[in-house]
């Protein structure tokens, strides 16, 4: 037998905390009010009159009911079947910058700090697909592979920061041969997409020949640039006293703006590439994104799961439950009459 809600088994502690308690109480009550209200001879009537025995069995069918309905609680099921269901989705991979510029304001809470709320609420509605995260900056890290565990995904994404990768940089071009050589089944050269997640300041990487290459695996990549494409933000940075200050480098500020002529180069580099502009004041919803592109796509059948399927049988014990309630308000507490 197998248990669906294995925690309502802690209501049974009820009974021998509270239910038995209750009912000695209660018989000790009645015994007490009769001698305070009854006349010694109509007291020995009336102990003649009534059954103890019966009185303990209408507390005993209550207390069985009580368990009843709680094993009904407890969803219990049996007759075990397995079940073989397959699973259609597409696979896909988010690389997301980490560079120190993702560290930019102008887009709030910080270009970063934006990307990941929209990657949790894009998992939010994935069903079926197969999702990876890669972060990348002067080098490429996966912290989540090729999976449907949801959960684990979203695990990974709140650890991911700008310490995620070790060196300092844009590479995007590394970032997709990353995905194109460890991330992707070699099998298939369909129904995969990359979400390419960046402020686009590639740092000689060739992001263009690694989208070329992407398209002849059949990858289709989604390019996001994030940040003002015209005049830039500052870059906040933590001094060596704490106190909030911003990159500079010889001497002035470093601004990021966004390099959207790249991401287009590798966004339609791809057949059915997309590149979208997210700039100050606007919003990134991947939710969107995934709906209007990844979702209506042809998808392919991934790993088959084998699950047991069982038989609901709470309906039994809710049954006997209330069954037992009907015969303890129908039993009498007097003796039969002779």
């Amino acid at each position: 037998m197998l248990l669906g809600n294995e925690k309502a088994l802690w209501l049974l502690f009820l009974i021998p905390a509270v239910l038995i308690p209750v009912c000695v109480w209660a018989f000790y009550q009645k015994g007490r009010m009769l001698k305070m209200f009854a006349a010694p001879e109509m007291l020995g009537k009336i102990s003649a009159a009534v059954s103890i025995k019966k009185q303990i069995l209408k507390a005993v069918l209550l207390i069985v009911a009580f368990a009843s309905i709680v094993i009904a609680l407890t969803e219990p099921k049996w007759n075990p079947r397995p079940k073989k269901i397959k699973r259609m989705g597409r696979d896909v991979c988010i690389l997301l910058d980490t560079s120190r510029s993702m560290l930019a304001e102008d887009i709030k809470p910080s270009r970063l700090e934006r990307s990941k709320i929209a990657i949790s609420d894009l998992m939010e509605i994935l069903s079926g697909d197969r999702i990876a995260i890669v972060t990348f900056a002067g080098n490429s890290t996966i912290k989540c592979p090729l999976t449907q565990d949801y959960a684990f995904a979203r695990m990974a994404l709140e650890e991911i920061s700008t310490e995620s990768t070790t060196r300092g940089g844009t590479l995007i071009g590394d970032a997709i041969r990353k995905a194109i050589d460890v991330v992707f089944d070699k099998g298939t050269t369909e129904f995969k997409d990359i979400i390419l997640i960046t402020d686009g300041e590639d740092q000689e990487s060739f992001p263009a020949q690694a989208a070329e290459k992407a398209a002849e695996q059949g990858i289709r990549i989604i390019a996001i640039g994030l940040g003002d494409d015209d005049q830039g933000a500052r870059i906040p940075i933590t001094d060596d006293r704490g106190k909030k200050v911003f990159l500079t480098y010889n001497g002035k500020e470093v601004w990021s703006k966004v390099d959207g002529e790249t991401l287009r180069q590798v966004a339609y580099a791809t057949d059915g590439g997309k590149y979208l502009s997210v700039g100050p004041g606007t919003t990134l919803d991947l939710g969107q994104i995934y709906s209007m592109l990844i979702e209506s796509a042809k998808k392919h059948q991934l790993e088959s799961v084998t699950m047991m399927e069982y038989d609901e049988k709470f309906q039994i014990f809710l049954a006997l439950g209330l069954v037992l309630i009907v015969c303890e308000m129908l039993t009498t507490e007097r003796k039969k009459s002779v």
